[in-house]
This record gives structure tokens, C-alpha cells and sequence, in this order.
């Protein structure tokens, strides 16, 4: 836990070690955010990992179709990973986004399958895709209030959460994937293209890239980079923290709704057991890309690479022919080491 006392790269104070005005609170986050090179190793390790396998392989993994599929595998876990870096920015934690995803997935598809069958039109599956965002960002909602209001730690909250979820999902479906749902649902968003390009990967573009300026550019990421580089020195310069952190984790759960909403689409049902391990696989992404879990330092930037650093890895282990286990032993070395070259930051910066 931070007190009153700490600093960070991303804290609002000033030079002075005087306490800061609203003014130079406001200031504490410029452009420049945007681009930060905390992920730049972390690109580097990107782009040795696709030159090596582009080296090995040249007829198979630098094709078009083999990247799209590598981007399109990547879509929902990027989503996922845009609502926890602002989560990890705030010092926070979700254990619980892949059974919110989970849970979403199934709320839009009992919804859509009640409503119409699979020749529905728009009607019923806008229907279906507003009932799953409400449902994750409630939940999302859900764990900020008990992690700002009733002070439960962010730890056990969301790891309750993962298993409340996922066994409501559960329950909604006596363990069954739902199938059913509309052909136009799969067909377009899941299947379909936009000048060649998946929508899955469309949308988790734009989502990025709204992150990205959010977080960047506005009074709501100013505050999630204050907040988590030392929360009590936030509260004193007038900012909300309590009602920030309920609408920060309600992002994170919207956001994982969608990512629900689009593997519902893609795979044409549920996905009950097949995203155990995603609230990992988002915070691995987050630190790869730089962003610290000690909070107030991070990009979404960063967190774009982080996700697709364990994707190629997969897709190159696979066309090389060797076990895509090893895809996890090697993102787990580069995590651990992502972590421990932020502590070498941190205690530098101490030091100044």
C-alpha cells in the first residue's frame, strides 16, 4: 500500500516538495504518455522474435494470412488488456475478467437465443450485445465498490469475483455451451471483413486506440495515473478517488463484456471453459508492455505489445513444430524479467 509519503514517476508533486496545486496535478500526465518507452525492450523483443520466425520459416510465418490469423487470435485478449492497464496504471488488480467475460458471453447469447433464433435481424442481437456490456460493466462496477467503499482488498474481491462469475455462467447454462445464436451475429462480426481486415481486429484497434487517448489526453487518465502513483496526495488536490476507482473497474468489466461478446461471435457460442486463463494472460500483456505494477506508469501502447509477444510466440512455436507449451515457460522468463527491470527502475529512482 502507497502512503502519503511516496513518489513515483507518474506522481503528482512538485519539485519543490511542496504539496501541488489542482493546476499541477492536471499538468502531471502531457502527451508524451502516449508513447512512453518503458515497452520499448519490450518491442524490441517483438520485433527479434518476428524477424527470427520470419529467418526460419519465410513461406509461412510472414504471410498475410498467417498474421491475420496471429492478430485475430489476439483481439479479444487485447481488449481484455485495455481495461486492465488502467486498472494495474491505478495500482489495482482484476483476478476476475475472464469469468466476467464468461458470464457476459452468456448473458448476450441467452439473450439473443430468447429473444429470436438464428435467422434474427439486428434487432435481437443489439438487444443481446447491450444486455452483455451492461452485465460485465455492473460487475466491473461490483468490484470497485467493494474494493473503494467497503475496503476489501482488490486481491480477494476480484478472486471472488472469478469464481461468482463463472459459476453463475454455470448456473445460466447448467454447464452447457449456448449455441443458437444469430448466423448475421457470426457472420459479420465474428467471420466477416472490412477491406480485408477481421472485424475482430478492427474493433480491438479501435478500442486501443480509444484507450489509448483516453488515457493520455484526458481528465480520466490523469486522474487513474494520480491516483495510482499516490492516491492520498490525489484526494488532497480534489480528486475523487473512491468514484474513480468504481468507474475504473467498471471500464475493465465493460471492456471484458465485449471481449465476451466478440468470442461469442467468433466461435458461434460460449465459451465456458475456454477463458480460465485470460485474467493472467491481460496482466501478463500489461506488464510486458511496461506498464508497472506498482502503478502510475503504463501505456496502452504497451500493452498492444505485450499481447502480441505470447501470440507470435504461439503461432511460431506451432509452424516450427515445436510444443506451444513452451510458449508459456517463454513468456514467463520475459515477464519475470519485465518485472524485475521495473524493480531496478523504481530503486534508481529512489536513489536520486
Amino acid at each position: 500500500m502507497r502512503t502519503a509519503d511516496d513518489t513515483g514517476p507518474g506522481a503528482v508533486a512538485t519539485k519543490s516538495g511542496q504539496r501541488p496545486t489542482a493546476r499541477e496535478a492536471r499538468r502531471a500526465i502531457p502527451w508524451r504518455r502516449l508513447l512512453r518507452a518503458n515497452s520499448s525492450w519490450t518491442f524490441l523483443v517483438l520485433v527479434a522474435l518476428m524477424v527470427a520466425f520470419s529467418i526460419m520459416r519465410p513461406e509461412q510465418f510472414p504471410t498475410a494470412f498467417n498474421l491475420r490469423n496471429v492478430a485475430t487470435d489476439a483481439a479479444v485478449l487485447l481488449i481484455v488488456g485495455v481495461g486492465m492497464t488502467f486498472v494495474v496504471i491505478m495500482a489495482g488488480i482484476d483476478l476476475s475478467v475472464g469469468s466476467v467475460l464468461v458470464f457476459a458471453g452468456v448473458v448476450a447469447a441467452k439473450t439473443m437465443t430468447a429473444v429470436a433464433g438464428t435467422d434474427a435481424g439486428w434487432g435481437p442481437i443489439l438487444l443481446g450485445i447491450l444486455a452483455g456490456l451492461v452485465a460485465g460493466a455492473a460487475w466491473g462496477a461490483l468490484n470497485g465498490f467493494l474494493i473503494a467503499k467497503a475496503r476489501v482488498p482488490a486481491l480477494i474481491v476480484t478472486l471472488g469475483s472469478l469464481g461468482m462469475a463463472l459459476g453463475l455462467a454455470q448456473v445460466l447454462t447448467k454447464g452447457q455451451d449456448v449455441r443458437g445464436v444469430p448466423t448475421r451475429f457470426t457472420d459479420t462480426i465474428g467471420n466477416g471483413r472490412l477491406l480485408g481486415v477481421p472485424w475482430l481486429v478492427v474493433i480491438a484497434l479501435l478500442v486501443t486506440a480509444a484507450g489509448a487517448l483516453v488515457l493520455a489526453t484526458t481528465r480520466f487518465g490523469r486522474h487513474t495515473y494520480a491516483i495510482g502513483s499516490n492516491a492520498e496526495a490525489a484526494r488532497r488536490v480534489g480528486i475523487t478517488v473512491d468514484g474513480h476507482v468504481i468507474r475504473v473497474y467498471a471500464l475493465c468489466g465493460l471492456l471484458a463484456g465485449l471481449a465476451g461478446i466478440l468470442s461469442l461471435a467468433r466461435f458461434t457460442t460460449t465459451t465456458i471453459g475456454g477463458h480460465t486463463n485470460d485474467s493472467l494472460g491481460a496482466i501478463a500483456a500489461v506488464v510486458l508492455g511496461g506498464t508497472s505494477l506498482f502503478g502510475g506508469v503504463g501505456t496502452i501502447v504497451g500493452t498492444l505489445i505485450g499481447v502480441f509477444i505470447p501470440a507470435i510466440l504461439q503461432n511460431g512455436f506451432i509452424i516450427l513444430g515445436v510444443q506451444p507449451f513452451w510458449q508459456s515457460v517463454a513468456v514467463g522468463a520475459v515477464l519475470i524479467a519485465a518485472v524485475y527491470a521495473d524493480q531496478l527502475r523504481r530503486q534508481g529512482l529512489k536513489h536520486r
